[in-house]
């Protein structure tokens, strides 16, 4: 019974659980059954393979969606205000992509995702995400041709996927220490 309450105690916020869930469209059971999905298919493989084919499986995305969500960028006749919609939307979709990522990962690892450590760590992701989604503008800052804001934006998707997926593999794991996340408690790198 003690330990019920203990593990209660380290649970999302109702509030936090709904924010994730109708403004990032977050869906834990997605993440669950691709997990569950993913150990079917390889059953021989490792934590860390398992991590390395997801970490993979979205970059690949987030390189096509940097691409595409910053299509807009080329169109002369756009206004700001579409582009800068554009951006936003970049930048959401991106982020929705590196939360399930990292939820995937640490699911995989066996960490509870419903546990409020992973809050500090989302809103973490979130951070990188909207640097790397920004990357673009500055394409029209250092007055290059659009037509590069493609492939920044897909190198500057990717790089922040594989930097955020590189990362959750390591605290996961254990081998980055979780005083990185300084309100994280300890109970991360069990």
């Amino acid at each position: 019974m003690s330990g019920d309450r203990t593990q209660q105690k380290n649970l999302q916020s109702l509030s936090t659980e709904e924010f994730f869930y109708f403004f990032l469209r977050l869906r834990k059971g997605e993440v669950r059954r691709t997990v569950s999905i993913l150990r079917e298919r390889y059953p021989t493989d490792t934590e860390q393979q398992l991590a390395r084919r997801l970490l993979q499986s979205k970059i690949r995305l987030s390189l096509l969606g940097g691409a595409l969500l910053n299509l807009p960028m080329l169109l002369p006749g756009v206004g700001a205000v579409i582009k800068m919609i554009g951006t936003v939307g970049a930048t959401s979709v991106l982020t929705r992509l590196h939360l399930y990522l990292i939820l995937e990962i640490a699911l995989v690892y066996g960490k509870d995702i419903d546990d409020k450590a992973r809050v500090t760590e989302m809103a973490a992701v979130a951070a990188v995400t909207g640097l790397g989604a920004a990357a673009p503008m500055l394409v029209k800052v250092l007055g290059m041709h659009p037509v590069y804001t493609l492939p920044a934006g897909a190198l500057s998707a990717s790089a922040a996927t594989r930097i955020i997926g590189d990362t959750a593999i390591k605290l996961y794991s254990g081998k980055l220490k979780s005083h990185y996340f300084p309100s994280a408690p300890a109970s991360v790198s069990q």
